[in-house]
């Protein structure tokens, strides 16, 4: 008689890959902002591991650029450059405006994608959860850059991503007021798919992305 096989159970994460989740998501939530020194025996307690899978989860953050390792005194958390953040606008604006001028003629099926993004949005910022927003705010504009189709182009804004979670939880934070205007962009990007003017929908992202590096700079 043979024993149905027992259905393989989802391996638990180890405990380095914890410590790397619990710190990543720190950094890119600002809960340690850039510029703070944070101790092996702090993080060990906060994730509930020891300080060796500390260790190895701050030599992977260490090669993500995200800290900087200080024997015996701890990690410092790297903060934003003035660099990184020209670096990231440049090519947000090189690859979003390139998939929002692919995407128009699929605007139909596109805009209900992207209203259903604001709408958790508008949900997020009303309950106050700038985490959710941001990563809401995230999926919107990937939203448009996977619907123009170019999988290279598609993965290299995907690898944009941690980035652009730090620094657009320290712009919704920072500065409260950014979070209504995103809103009203965001729903004039709408507007505008609802036209048949391609150069008002490319004016729209656009202006967003300029007004959002605006904002980054002023967080220097």
């Amino acid at each position: 008689m043979t024993h149905p096989t027992a259905s393989p159970r989802a391996t638990a994460p180890s405990a380095a890959e914890r410590a790397y989740r619990h710190l990543k998501r720190a950094i890119l939530e600002q809960v340690y902002p850039g510029g703070s020194l944070i101790s092996e025996g702090e993080i060990a307690e906060a994730a509930g591991v020891s300080r060796t899978p500390v260790r190895e989860a701050l030599l992977r953050l260490e090669a993500e650029g995200l800290v900087a390792l200080y024997p015996k005194r701890g990690a410092l958390i790297r903060p934003v450059s003035a660099r990184e953040i020209a670096d990231v606008i440049e090519a947000r604006r090189l690859v979003e405006l390139h998939a929002a001028e692919r995407v128009w003629p699929r605007r139909a099926e596109l805009k209900a994608d992207l209203a259903r993004w604001l709408t958790e949005m508008r949900r997020a910022h009303a309950a106050g959860d700038v985490t959710a927003l941001m990563a809401a705010d995230r999926a919107f504009h990937a939203t448009v850059v996977e619907a123009a189709g170019n999988e290279i182009l598609a993965e290299l804004y995907h690898r944009l991503r941690d980035r652009q979670l730090r620094m657009g939880e320290a712009s919704f934070r920072l500065s409260p007021g950014w979070a209504e205007v995103a809103l009203t962009e965001h729903a004039g990007q709408l507007a505008a798919l609802d036209g048949e003017d391609p150069k008002a929908w490319l004016d729209a992202v656009r202006a967003h992305i300029d007004n959002a590096a605006t904002v980054l700079r002023t967080l220097r």
